[in-house]
Formats: C-alpha cells, sequence, structure tokens
C-alpha cells in the first residue's frame, strides 16, 4: 500500500529529525520544569543575564510599555499623552511600538477574581497604569543573527515567548503576560526576482517574476514594491496596508478579494525561511524541508518557529471592474426586506463566484444609523459587459424588491480601473481607522453547497448577527487546490463565504458585562455552525470556536501538524491560543498538562 500525503509527510520529517540538531540539557537551565519562566518568577533572567544578550543583538533591548503608558504617572505623564490620545485608532501608530496590539482589549490581563490589569486611555478612570498583557522584555530583530540569539537566550532560560510583527491580531496570539517577545518588524528586506529557483529544485522549476519579503514588511510597502513592476500580489487589505505580508497572515492563509483568481496567500507561497527553537535557519519548499512547507502554509503563526522571509509568485497587473451597492430599508419595519435581501445575495453568490468576483458584503448600521446591506466587490481582468452581465441577477432583484414595495433605497456602480493599484489605493483612501478598538469574533467558513441548497435558511440565520462581514475570498482558483496539498484547514476548498461577526465595548466596560457579550458571541456561533458543522473556521480571524477549535481550525491535517510540530520545536517554545500544540498546556499557556 503507497503511503498517503499525510504520512509521506510525516515520513521525510522523522529523516530530517535524525539530523536535526537540539540543544543540550546544559542549554535550557529549566528543563525539568513543566511551567515557563515568566517576569517575576525567582527564574527570570537577571540584568546581567540580559547584558549578555545585548551585547549578542544588534539594537538595544526592548522593554516594551502599553501604548497609553506615556499618559502615566498622572500627575506627571512620562510622554506625550496628546499625541497618544489623537493617534489612539492610527494602526501605523500602533504597528510601529513594540507594546501595541492593533486589537487594545489584547494589552488588559484579566485575573482569575475578575481584577484586571491594564493601562487605559482615558485618564479619568484615574487607575494606574498596569502591564497587563503587554511583554516586558525582548529582542528589536532586524537580522537573522538577532533571532537565533534571542531563541537561544530563551530556550536557555525557558521563557514564555511570543512573536510580533505589526499586532494585526484577532486573537491575543503575539503578546502574553510576563513574556519575551521577538518582535519581526524592523525586518524590512525587498528582493524582487526576474526568475526564482527554490533552494533545491532544478532550473527547470524556476519561475519568473517572484519577490522575497522580510518578515517586517506590510502589505503597502508589498504592494508599492510590486506596483513599479506592473506585477500585483494575492495579499491583505486594511486601512494603510499594515498587515504583516510574511508573518501570520500567510501562515493561516491568508484571504484576499483577488483569492478566487489567483489562490490564497498560501498557494502563492514558493519559499519560507525559518528559525527553528534550536536556532537553526531553514529553508521549507517543494523540495527542502517539504513537512515544514506543508505546516506554514496554512497551519498557524507563532507555531513552528520564527518565519524571517516568504517567497510569493507575483501576477500580471491587469484592469478591474468594482462593483459597489448599498440597499437601506426605510421605515420601522425593516427585518422582512432584509431578509430578502440577504437570501437575493445568498442565491446571487454562486454565479458571482462562477464569474470571477471577489470582495465583502456587510450587514450593519449605516452612517445615519439604519441597518444596511452593502458591498464592494472587484472583478479582475474584467469586462464592463461581463461585469453587467454577471451582477445583473442580484442587482435585478434587488429592483423588483424596490419597486414592488419593499420601502427600500438602493445604489449600485460599477467602476473601471485600469489596475490593482489603482483601485487599491482609491479602496485604501475611503478606509477610516479602526485600531485600537476592544471586541470578541466569531466566524464560520460557509460551503457552497449549503448556501446554494438553503439560502433562505442561511440568510435567516446570519441576519441577527451583529457587525456581519461576509467575505467572498473563496471558490474560483481556491476551490481548485488539492485539500491536502498543505496544512491549510480543508474546509477552505469547498468553501464560498468566509462570515464573520463581532461584539465590542469601550474601555473600562466591567468584566461581567464583557462577559455577558462574550456569551452572545458564542450563542450565535452555536447557530452560525450548525450551518455546516462538518466545516470550519478561518484561523486568523476568530476568537471563539468552540468545543474544538483545533478541529474547526485545522480540520483533518491538526494530527499531522502537531506530528511536524514536534520535528521542529521539539521543547513547544512557539505555542499560541488555540494553535497546534495548545492543546498540551494550560488555558495561560505557561503550564503543560
Amino acid at each position: 500500500m503507497s503511503p498517503t500525503p499525510a504520512s509521506r509527510i510525516l515520513l521525510l520529517g522523522f529523516l530530517n529529525l535524525l539530523a536535526f540538531p537540539h540543544f543540550s540539557a546544559a542549554d535550557i537551565a529549566n528543563s525539568g520544569s513543566n511551567c515557563r519562566c515568566l517576569f517575576g518568577d525567582s527564574c527570570w533572567p537577571s540584568a546581567s543575564e540580559f547584558s549578555k544578550l545585548a551585547k549578542q543583538v544588534s539594537q538595544p533591548l526592548l522593554n516594551p510599555l502599553p501604548p497609553a503608558s506615556p499618559c502615566y504617572p498622572l500627575s506627571r505623564p512620562s510622554g506625550d499623552c496628546d499625541a497618544a490620545q489623537r493617534l489612539w485608532t492610527d494602526p501605523a501608530w500602533r504597528a510601529n511600538q513594540s507594546g501595541a496590539m492593533q486589537s487594545a482589549n489584547f494589552e488588559t490581563f484579566v485575573f482569575r477574581n475578575g481584577t484586571t490589569s491594564a493601562c487605559f486611555i482615558d485618564t479619568t478612570f484615574g487607575i494606574p497604569c498596569g502591564q497587563g498583557s503587554v511583554p516586558v522584555a525582548g529582542v528589536d530583530a532586524h537580522s537573522d543573527a538577532d533571532i537565533q540569539a534571542a531563541i537561544k537566550f530563551a530556550a536557555a532560560h525557558n521563557l514564555r515567548v511570543v512573536v510580533k510583527g505589526n499586532g494585526h491580531d484577532l486573537s491575543g496570539r503575539s503578546t502574553a503576560r510576563g513574556s519575551f517577545v521577538i518582535w519581526t518588524h524592523h525586518m524590512k528586506n525587498i528582493a524582487f526576482h526576474a526568475q526564482f529557483t527554490p533552494t533545491g529544485a532544478p532550473k527547470s522549476e524556476a519561475v519568473a517574476q517572484a519577490i522575497t519579503l522580510g518578515a517586517g514588511i506590510q502589505w503597502q510597502e508589498a504592494y508599492d514594491a510590486v506596483n513599479i513592476r506592473n506585477r500585483v500580489l494575492v495579499g491583505g487589505l486594511s486601512p494603510g496596508g499594515t498587515v504583516g505580508a510574511a508573518g501570520g497572515w500567510v501562515l493561516g492563509g491568508g484571504h484576499s478579494v483577488l483569492s478566487p483568481t489567483f489562490g490564497l496567500g498560501v498557494d502563492n507561497v514558493l519559499e519560507f525561511t525559518m528559525i527553528s527553537s534550536n536556532g537553526t535557519r531553514l529553508t521549507a519548499n517543494a523540495h527542502r524541508n517539504t513537512d515544514l512547507f506543508f505546516a506554514l502554509r496554512g497551519g498557524g503563526g507563532g507555531t513552528y518557529g520564527v518565519v524571517t522571509s516568504v517567497t510569493y509568485q507575483t501576477h500580471p497587473n491587469l484592469p478591474l471592474i468594482s462593483a459597489v451597492f448599498s440597499a437601506t430599508p426605510n421605515g420601522t419595519q425593516t427585518s422582512g426586506v432584509l431578509q430578502t435581501l440577504l437570501t437575493d445575495l445568498m442565491k446571487a453568490l454562486p454565479g458571482l463566484s462562477d464569474a470571477g468576483w471577489g470582495g465583502t458584503a456587510f450587514l450593519g448600521a449605516d452612517a445615519t444609523g439604519n441597518v444596511a446591506l452593502s458591498g464592494s466587490f472587484v472583478l479582475f481582468n474584467g469586462t464592463m459587459a461581463s461585469a453587467n452581465q454577471s451582477t445583473s441577477p442580484f442587482f435585478s432583484a434587488v429592483n423588483r424588491l424596490a419597486s414592488t414595495g419593499g420601502n427600500l433605497t438602493f445604489t449600485t456602480s460599477l467602476i473601471p480601473f485600469d489596475s490593482f493599484q489603482t483601485w487599491y489605493t482609491a479602496m485604501s483612501a475611503q478606509g477610516a481607522n479602526v485600531a485600537g478598538t476592544n471586541g470578541a469574533l466569531g466566524s464560520w467558513l460557509l460551503p457552497r453547497d449549503v448556501i446554494e441548497k438553503q439560502p433562505e435558511h442561511v440568510a435567516e440565520t446570519l441576519l441577527p448577527l451583529t457587525g456581519l462581514v461576509m467575505g467572498l475570498y473563496a471558490g474560483g482558483a481556491v476551490a481548485r487546490v488539492d485539500p491536502n496539498a498543505m496544512g491549510l484547514n480543508p474546509a477552505w476548498r469547498t468553501t464560498l463565504l468566509h462570515t464573520i461577526f463581532a461584539t465590542g465595548w469601550v474601555e473600562g466596560t466591567p468584566v461581567d458585562v464583557i462577559d455577558s457579550l462574550v456569551d452572545q458571541v458564542r450563542q450565535n456561533m452555536t447557530n452560525l455552525r450548525a450551518l455546516a458543522p462538518d466545516s470550519g473556521a478561518y484561523f486568523n480571524e476568530a476568537s471563539l470556536v468552540e468545543p474544538d477549535p483545533l478541529k474547526a481550525f485545522f480540520g483533518d491535517h491538526r494530527t499531522t501538524l502537531k506530528a511536524i510540530k514536534r520535528i521542529y520545536d521539539p521543547i513547544d517554545m512557539f505555542v499560541v491560543p488555540e494553535g497546534i500544540g495548545s492543546d498540551d498546556f494550560d488555558d495561560a499557556l505557561v503550564c503543560k498538562v
């Protein structure tokens, strides 16, 4: 019997393990402990030990502070509090700080007794600034050597390690209380290759027009680098383009409005470089460390090592058509109209997908406070005629509803753009800063067959969800990839719609109120998951996927991924909430259970 793809990957991995060097027992001072060493523990490195580390790295050591810390102490603020308050929601400002997260709630820490350690930007609370969940020390990595020194130091002292790029993390995986951070934000190398041959591959497998991005490169920088060569990348979208292009985005899968045309981020990766937990620099591709290549393509960030670069294939920068719509029911009795609108959209989605559209629809309050259904989609390399034809079924259905007593305001537009970059620039100019908020997410991947067979039921289930985002990021090229080709959740290959909903709260909200809001998300997650119990969730954009998060995030690949993790991270240095290997630790990911 020939081995399955997963067993072949594991066989190669265990062969690698025979030659894989490890730290000796002397290198891991606390190897006998079941728990990581945290700041405040007696095992925490001394000042002299940190001084030795400082001599081994290229930049001063980090002592991260919460982003609101310039406003404290209240009697004599230590920095520019006005600037902190003005820039609090600016994603670029946050990305440039080792202690800041894009979602502010992950900077706080709630103790078991319900009390909180936090540093609030609202100084009227009169509460002293606490460190919360912000790491207390770390390395500002500018090179592989910096990361290797940081890893060896962390292993020698058995520290709780987190890896952080730009803080775009919706599950708090790149920060932890009392931890040691490896900050990759300043690894800004970019190399464009007219011809790229993956390490170990024959020349016949060279790929034209590829780009290698360092771990700190953000999507705005990546898009600029390829645009001057008239190319495009499958990448993330956010105000300011501050999401990392070679970090958690791609390691979790990486979706894009271009995914229906070119696949997910992981489908476009040619090669990774990574530093493992023993300090070894590894190259992973289809010819070298193929088991690691399998895991890094969708098996989750912060789990197998510190990725230092990613090489992507690029694509021609062709014209596209943008479709934008907004449908707002008028009056007080709007639920029936919204139900019809959502049902019409669900019925139209398979056809839009087949035509090549990608994009996002939203259900929530508009600028006037009315609940509206809106959307922004793109058709890459399409014509105006094909755009009109493929959007007509949905737009016509909504127009009929508006003209037959639907009491509905409906606007649409089809706009041609000469390139992806032109569209992206226009879209970014309209985006609002949304960082520095507090919230929790529910999400689920909805398969095409469920939407085709039960459009009314799907719409009925989605309608009560608050802040609903519906991403048409799959189908097309995504569906044509073998589900077992990589560590990505196989559910992506049958998905049509990535659904996300959220709840939020202002800082200082009592813990019991937050718990109540989160419980409502959990209940709605139960209803959403029931639409497709055997599907899953996107690792990068979900925080409440009980009862089995590992199954939800990784599907049948979770066992293979855990075996690969044991090869490349045998000391479990890299563990993140609900990531591979997290089930071996307590809820705080500090002590093994």
